[in-house]
């Protein structure tokens, strides 16, 4: 499938930052580019209006360390291949000078007033992970 990086999600989003990530080189970026679905598209397109949200909130640019990751690559990694980051539907994110655990309150309290979709949230020491699973899932 092809896609259009420079897609204009939301006011403050663009595609390739759900899609593109220095974890990946140049051979592996290409394979997760042709790994994206219609599915994992919506998936994104939905996380993003949520992370605008909170983009409004914190008044700051949001920097999406990694979103999409496909199946291959997780097993690549080891892990289960069951993360919500392999339906495009979780990023791991950071906001400059705010602390992960600043930003997780802030998600907290934006999904307690309804204006953010409950789901998975941790804070790490660098980052803090948010997902649209539907669920509360804390870790």
């Amino acid at each position: 499938m092809k896609v259009n990086l420079n897609k204009q999600i939301t006011q403050n989003f663009k595609l390739d930052e759900f899609l593109l990530s220095k974890f990946y080189d140049k051979d592996q970026q290409k394979k997760v580019l042709e790994s994206v679905d219609h599915r994992v598209l919506e998936n994104i397109h939905q996380l993003a209006e949520e992370l605008q949200v909170l983009r409004n909130k914190l008044d700051q640019p949001i920097k999406i360390n990694i979103g999409f990751r496909p199946l291959w690559w997780e097993l690549k990694q080891g892990r289960s291949g069951s993360s919500q980051h392999v339906k495009g539907k979780a990023a791991d994110i950071r906001a400059n000078g705010l602390k992960p655990k600043y930003v997780a309150a802030k998600i907290e309290q934006l999904i307690r007033e309804g204006k953010m979709s409950e789901g998975g949230l941790s804070d790490y020491n660098t980052f803090t992970h948010y997902d649209i699973r539907g669920y509360k899932a804390r870790w």
